[in-house]
């Protein structure tokens, strides 16, 4: 608390402008520091905290809302707190459904945690855990999905996009990738929500439910309908509990959904608080504020995050400079592709417009190497010929070029898969295929062992009998 005379100094509400409130602290002995939580209280007596983003001239401080702040008032009191957001231990946090603030929204009753951790921190203080091995081991973690395990391998301690637009599956494509991994009881997982619909969230929490993975895994949410303070900061409360996990010596996998709407928040924010935007018109400390986050995501010397995030693209454009500003910081990328989604090819990933740091035959050896090598090269010739079917059909192709073109269209049916998450709605049971299945299918089908197999025998299957 902030302290005067044994009593705590309250300041008051000078101005409002939407989730931005200035509070007055003049004549205090002490104005409250950046991150700190001030409360407030509206006229029907419910409480509203703000968080210090600035401080300004004489003892005035700039806060965000973390609450809807209707019902506030100019020369109403604020008591600041002397504390910044603090969220609970990860033991108390498995199977929970929180807020921003660590509060619990599952109706489950309160998270009673023995230690808790501020969300905003300096990384001089964890910089002597972080491992720096130039001879860093790379540890593959499989997902039992086709396309992920061949092109996009999940390294542990990799930071891996999901990017698309509206309805191409990365909602369900995370859920399919949380599922597998849990149930190979592969380590620990933190969902983060910001800034999605409130009935995705519910689904996504009923799912987990009644596939029976909710026990290991912690989820922090901050929808659509809340202030932008709480879109922009729930990432943090988020990475602060993996951080928490990973501490305790376990490989923790990192889920946020979705980073784009953490950037549009800044954004909101930014241009509440007046700073002038961008050439971009993002916010002028958009590359900050994405380095500052990703930053906290890596590995230790006996544990790591492993980080997987959806990326909105908006309006498709994947030139949008806050899509480019986080692509800088991942390893792998997997675009969704609404052509593919017509299609009916699901996962929708575009191997072309995809890449992955981690395709290279040190890290997954030479045999996988080859074959995804192979597979992206067929992919290509189907794409260069895909036009000229178009015009003049598949009967007027060459022989060669017919049997290549049969072949990649034969991968892309192979590499699509019934997922667990989504048996309800395909009526098909989900598959997790291992590794080497993977990699064997696709040997078969580029080597020509298959090709008096139909097309669409190889659709929405597992491994290739």
């Amino acid at each position: 608390m902030a302290q005067g005379d044994g009593k705590v100094i309250a300041g008051k509400i000078i101005t409002i402008k939407g989730p931005i409130v200035d509070v007055s602290f003049q004549g205090a002995e002490r104005t409250p520091s950046i991150n700190e939580i001030i409360k407030l209280k509206n006229v029907h007596g419910r409480e509203v905290l703000i968080e210090v983003v600035e401080q300004l001239k004489k003892g005035v401080v700039r806060c965000i809302s973390l609450a809807l702040n209707d019902g506030l008032r100019r020369n109403s009191e604020a008591i600041p707190t002397g504390s910044v957001i603090m969220m609970p231990d990860s033991e108390a946090c498995y199977g929970r459904l929180m807020n921003v603030l660590g509060q619990p929204l599952d109706n489950k009753g309160p998270i009673r945690a023995k230690r808790y951790f501020p969300i905003k921190k300096t990384f001089s203080k964890r910089r002597s855990e972080v491992a720096l091995e130039k001879n860093r081991e790379y540890r593959i973690m499989q997902t039992g999905i086709k396309m992920l395990d061949l092109l996009f391998p999940l390294v542990v301690g990799s930071k891996t996009g999901i990017l698309g637009g509206a309805a191409l599956g990365k909602s369900m494509l995370t859920l399919e990738i949380i599922h597998n991994i849990v149930k190979k009881g592969r380590g620990s997982c933190v969902f983060t929500g910001a800034g999605e619909r409130i009935r995705e969230g519910n689904e996504l929490y009923l799912e987990m439910q009644s596939k029976g993975i909710l026990d290991r895994v912690a989820l922090v949410f901050g929808q659509m309908n809340e202030s932008p303070g709480v879109r922009y900061e729930v990432v943090f409360s988020g990475i602060t509990i993996a951080e928490s996990m990973q501490e305790k010596g376990e490989d923790v996998i990192f889920f946020l959904d979705n980073v784009f709407r953490f950037t549009q928040a800044g954004s909101e924010l930014s241009a509440l608080m007046g700073r002038i935007p961008s050439e971009t018109g993002y916010q002028p400390t958009l590359v900050s504020e994405v380095s500052e986050f990703h930053e906290r995501i890596r590995s230790g010397a006996a544990s790591s995050i492993t980080a997987v995030e959806a990326v909105y693209v908006p309006a498709d454009d994947l030139t949008d400079p806050a899509v480019v500003t986080i692509f800088s910081h991942l390893d792998s990328i997997m675009v969704l592709s609404r052509t593919y989604v017509q299609k009916g090819l699901y996962p929708a990933i575009d191997p072309l417009l995809s890449s992955s740091a981690f395709l290279d035959p040190a890290i997954i050896g030479e045999a996988h190497f080859k074959i995804a090598n192979e597979v992206k090269k067929l992919f290509q010739k189907c794409e260069e010929l895909q036009k000229l079917v178009g015009v003049i059909g598949i009967d007027e192709l060459s022989k060669q070029e017919r049997v290549l073109y049969e072949r990649a269209m034969k991968l892309h049916n192979f590499l699509t898969q019934p997922f667990f998450v989504a048996e309800d709605y395909t009526g098909k049971k989900g598959q997790f295929v291992e590794l080497e299945d993977t990699l064997s299918g696709c040997e078969k089908i580029i080597s020509g062992r298959v090709d008096r197999i139909p097309i669409n025998e190889f659709y929405m299957i597992g491994a290739v009998k």
